[in-house]
């Protein structure tokens, strides 16, 4: 049951993931949430998440911002990353998921979304069928339905944990 919100991938930061690797091996489009997963919560874009963002684009990836924020956070965000971007995205829905891979012209095959949170960003995903990566938050100041969250997802990677020693 708790494998529904299992990621496919754990990596300590997006800005660990060997995307040069993905590329070569066929995916296109990625798929990020926004706050903790590139940013602290709320912050602008920084130069690393500026500097991640062009690399991307040299490499030749499509992007696309998920977020269930509002329209001021993701577009203050986006300002000067210019990548696709979709507001108030209703995560954990598979809706949205879809329309960004529209949106970047991939398919869940060519496809991987990074999040932060399980039970909305990578079970989201895995209902849409695009593989996924969680990353670590972060920082550690969250809005308290994020910190009640935090405690469950503790407890489904326990277990995450448990089986991938199994197999």
């Amino acid at each position: 049951m708790l494998e529904r919100f299992y990621p496919d991938c754990i990596c300590p930061s997006t800005y660990d993931i060997n995307f040069e690797e993905l590329y070569e091996k066929g995916v296109r489009g990625l798929i990020f949430d926004i706050d903790n997963t590139l940013v602290p919560h709320g912050a602008p874009a920084d130069k690393r998440a500026k500097a991640l963002f062009k690399r991307l684009s040299d490499l030749g990836f499509a992007c696309c911002l998920l977020s269930n924020n509002g329209r001021h956070r993701v577009e203050m965000f986006n300002k000067d990353i210019h990548v696709h971007y979709i507001y108030k995205a209703g995560k954990p829905s598979v809706a949205n998921y879809k329309k960004a891979m529209e949106l970047m012209g991939t398919r869940p095959e060519t496809t991987v979304f990074i999040g932060d949170q399980l039970f909305t960003d990578i079970y989201g995903a895995k209902r849409a069928g695009i593989p996924n990566i969680l990353v670590r938050p972060i920082h550690p100041k969250e809005e308290i339905q994020i910190v009640l969250k935090r405690y469950l997802e503790k407890i489904v990677l326990h277990f995450y944990g448990k089986d991938q020693k199994k197999s």
